[in-house]
């Protein structure tokens, strides 16, 4: 296989065969520089953190589920550096290239396992999600991610930031073999159902620029004719505030899994990673306080909400995918951006799907669902009944 996408590791196409045939079988995959690959030191998208560390002997409980259900494992893909990126640019290893905007970042921190599903260089590409590191790359490439439910899908062998967040996660091109990856990971079918209630989060529509909000709302429209549906805010107040709660307890947890590290290490990072370690996480107790106690009553707000029979509807994005040239200032402000939607699944620990359904020019656009909480497979079915009824992905169905 040719790399023309900048989307592996340098010396990392390493080609394990499955260790059975079925139900995976004739599918290849590459897996997040997060996941362990037994004989291949995991890099976590740091040279530093490469050389410091063993090699693993075993592979990673979800690359050992997909290679036992029949896949062929490729490869290893770049992600940003120490997982700390939700754009896809990494200093050391170049930003893997966008196939549907190619002038344009593939998102991260899983950009290299988005591109090469998007560029059709594998079917399926395993990714981590903590504060939206599959979702906002599914988005920009244009393909179908799942962020599962917090504890769904194991994250043995998986090199975590935030445990509190941290989540295995996987893209597609097609929602048929994003439903067949999904009934693996998750052990169990992936039914065929009729279309939920769809709650219409209008705060967080609100939040979207332009470009994204026109795009989306033909889609939106047409959801409408297919489901009942009503439109509501989502937030008991400011939904921003969601996003800085999330911060707080995101960076508590980044900083005490990193920070002996650094201190031991001193290793080398790029400004835009090396500033999220400058304060060394000081952050106050009566901080952490209030983030906890908001994060648990955002969880019940949302399980109330959805109640095990409706999910909620928003952009994956209020933005379109930045310039791959883009200054420092652009980066942060896009960064800080996303977060303003991605918290809500990540605060709360629920399920949600990027769905791969509208495009703003050439640029595509994802509208995600977010389940309620246990729904990762009825919610894989909801994927592939809007892909099936609406003809909404972007690419043609594999067999």
């Amino acid at each position: 296989m040719q790399d023309t996408l900048g989307a592996f590791l340098p010396g990392t196409i390493i080609q394990r065969p499955p260790h059975r045939s079925e139900p995976l079988s004739g599918l290849s995959f590459a897996v997040k520089d997060l996941f362990d690959v037994g004989g291949d030191v995991t890099g976590c998208g740091n040279p530093d953190w490469a050389a410091s560390h063993d090699t693993p002997e075993t592979d990673a409980w979800a690359v050992d589920a997909l290679r036992g259900a029949g896949a062929t494992l490729i490869g290893k893909t770049i992600t940003d550096e120490i997982s700390l990126g939700l754009l896809g640019i990494n200093k050391f290893y170049g930003t893997p290239l966008n196939p549907r905007a190619p002038d344009r970042v593939p998102g991260g921190s899983s950009s290299g396992s988005a591109s090469a599903v998007a560029g059709g260089l594998v079917h399926v590409a395993l990714g981590t999600d903590s504060g939206g590191s599959v979702r906002t790359p599914a988005s920009f490439c244009g393909i179908y991610g799942l962020r599962p439910t917090h504890g769904r899908i194991s994250v043995a062998g998986l090199m975590t930031q935030a445990p509190s967040f941290d989540t295995v996660g996987y893209f597609t091109r097609d929602a048929q073999t994003f439903s067949r990856v999904g009934a693996v990971l998750l052990g169990e079918p992936i039914a065929d159902a009729l279309l939920p209630e769809i709650v219409i989060a209008s705060d967080c529509f609100a939040l979207a620029d332009a470009p994204a909000w026109d795009a989306l709302q033909p889609v939106v429209g047409r959801l409408g004719n297919a489901t009942a549906t009503h439109s509501l805010p989502l937030a008991d107040g400011e939904l921003l505030d969601w996003a800085r709660h999330q911060r707080v307890l995101q960076k508590s947890e980044f900083h005490a899994t990193f920070r002996d590290w650094i201190d031991r290490v001193n290793p080398r990072f790029s400004s835009e990673v090396a500033g999220a370690f400058a304060d060394d996480g000081r952050i106050t107790v009566d901080e952490l306080a209030a983030a906890k106690a908001f994060r648990a009553a955002a969880a019940k707000r949302l399980d109330d909400l959805l109640d095990g029979r409706r999910m909620l509807c928003l952009p994956t994005s209020p933005i379109l995918p930045i310039a791959r040239n883009a200054r420092l200032s652009e980066i942060r402000a896009a960064v800080n951006r996303i977060v303003d939607l991605t918290c809500i699944a990540g605060l709360t620990g629920l399920p949600q799907v990027s769905l791969p359904v509208a495009t703003s020019g050439p640029i595509p656009v994802g509208l995600s669902l977010i389940g309620w909480r246990g729904g990762d497979a009825p919610l894989i079915a909801a994927a592939r009944t809007l892909a099936r009824d609406f003809s909404i992905g972007l690419f043609e169905e594999q067999p």
